[in-house]
């Protein structure tokens, strides 16, 4: 339920991310212009009092974070969802945890995108005219708090959360590596051996020493009854959902777009491709979410926040 998308950890140039951010929307512009100039009346009305979004990997995978699905999209020999499971780590915590070393790695390595960036102008513009905002997310990399949103949702957890399993403590931790064991660990070549390290060396909880999970939910777990609640909150009497970079195939996400749809609110869905969903949409986005968000919304590359520099990032 966490799984997001693959790429390199070579950070990101910021100017050359910009540069080919510039190309990539001079090439959607052109196809979207004509009809954004009807549907963007339709998305930011007077009218329109309280927005939610919703965010998923397809998002994230646009700032080269692995979805570690489909083809290709294994770790080591392993499938993201024969990992993140309960079981899983009860069997072998050093595995699991390698495989979570590597991705905060690749995420710390990792920008926000114009689609970040543009949601948190968005949220400002919100607040600045006294609408609703409420930003979901399912995925657990951050990347939204590094473009400026807050208050936002994480459905999924967080990569830079832990959770003790004996007293369950829950802390922020950005340590890298989080443990001195962990260190040089994680390496998704199939070929690399499992390091095996011993539960006492992996990391443990400061208040009782217990052993440390990433706060994150996982496959069989449910979501918070806090974050259900937010959720209710954020989705009942919506007039608009914007949907990005998910296919909302599994529930309770699954059930957000007919639940606003039904209640009368406008769902516009932005991803690559059609999806279960868009049936349901009224407006349907078809590109990169970093190109299409900010167009949709009416948000120039020029009115987006500079994306922070390597020595500048905390990730």
């Amino acid at each position: 339920m966490d799984s997001e998308p693959d790429g390199s950890c070579e950070r990101v140039d910021e100017q050359d991310m910009v540069s080919a951010m510039s190309v990539e929307v001079e090439c959607v512009a052109s196809r979207l212009v004509d009809h954004l100039a009807i549907e963007h009346s339709s998305l930011v009305s007077s009218c329109v009092q309280k927005i939610a979004v919703l965010t998923g990997a397809g998002v994230s995978a646009e700032s080269g974070i692995p979805t570690f699905r489909g083809e290709g999209g294994l770790w080591r020999t392993w499938n993201a969802t024969e990992l993140a499971t309960p079981e899983a780590f009860r069997e072998s915590p050093s595995l699991v945890w390698e495989f979570y070393h590597y991705r905060r790695c690749v995420v710390a390595k990792s920008l926000p995108n114009a689609s970040h960036y543009a949601l948190a102008v968005l949220q400002q513009r919100c607040e600045q005219e006294g609408k609703e905002f409420t930003l979901l997310t399912q995925n657990i990399d951050g990347l939204h708090a590094q473009a400026g949103s807050t208050d936002f949702v994480e459905l999924h957890g967080s990569l830079w959360k832990t959770r003790c399993c004996h007293c369950n403590d829950v802390r922020v931790n950005r340590d890298m590596p989080i443990c001195a064991a962990l260190d040089g660990k994680g390496a998704p070549d199939p070929k690399t051996t499992d390091a095996g390290i011993k539960p006492m060396d992996l990391p443990r909880c400061k208040q009782c020493n217990g052993l440390l999970r990433p706060h994150v939910v996982w496959f069989g777990e449910a979501l918070e009854s806090r974050v259900l609640r937010q959720v209710d909150s954020a989705l009942q009497n919506c007039d608009l959902l914007l949907v990005a970079g998910t296919s909302a195939l599994v529930y309770p996400a699954a059930g957000y777009v007919p639940l606003v749809s039904a209640l009368g609110g406008v769902v516009a869905e932005f991803n690559i491709e059609d999806t279960p969903a868009s049936r349901s949409c009224r407006f349907k986005f078809r590109g990169p979410s970093a190109c299409t968000i900010p167009q949709a919304l009416g948000i120039s590359l020029g009115q987006l926040p500079q994306a922070p520099s390597s020595s500048d990032s905390s990730a």
